[in-house]
């Protein structure tokens, strides 16, 4: 069973894309939660450049398209897949991320799979850059992608012989909860 949540990356009140990104690759590739960076894979970027990676293709998506959101710029997004305690290893939960993200941008953009052991249920933190790899466009977050990004997950769970919520409840709470 996992529960997924996805969350854009803003730049936020008087903090650079820079600041921005490198606070949220810092602390998903946190050493202490990845055992020393043993769970963390990447697609088409290095996990320890990638808020550097992000931050040019941000720069070349500009001058291509002469495209500037300024601060409502959605720099990265951040997706968080948690799974039940006791039920899933790190290698196999780390698979399930690539897959969910590779099957979410189809490949077209950068991301980092950071899967955190440091609690008693095991979670990846998806980081996928909103720029796509040929600069030409951006991911958007559309109406219902929450929706079609659980689906994804419980198809990949259930592929893999986890459980699944069966009738899952919206939910705006904490993290904790």
């Amino acid at each position: 069973m996992a529960t997924t949540r996805l969350m854009p990356l803003h730049t936020g009140k008087g903090r650079s894309v820079a600041t921005a990104l490198g606070k949220t690759t810092d602390y998903v590739e946190n050493p202490e939660k990845t055992d020393g960076g043993e769970w963390i894979s990447s697609y088409e970027c290095d996990p320890m450049m990638a808020d550097e990676e992000f931050l040019l293709s941000k720069r070349q998506y500009a001058q291509l398209t002469g495209r500037d959101q300024g601060e409502r710029d959605v720099i990265a997004y951040h997706l968080r897949q948690s799974f039940k305690p006791g039920e899933i290893d790190p290698a196999t939960a780390n698979r399930i991320g690539y897959d969910l993200a590779m099957s979410l941008t189809k490949g077209k953009h950068a991301f980092l799979v950071c899967t955190h052991v440091d609690r008693n249920h095991i979670h990846s933190h998806i980081i996928f850059n909103s720029t796509a790899l040929d600069y030409s466009k951006k991911f958007r977050n559309f109406w219902g992608s929450s929706f079609a990004i659980r689906k994804i997950s419980d198809r990949l769970c259930v592929e893999n012989g986890l459980s699944i919520i069966e009738k899952p409840k919206q939910s705006r709470g904490s993290y904790g909860t």
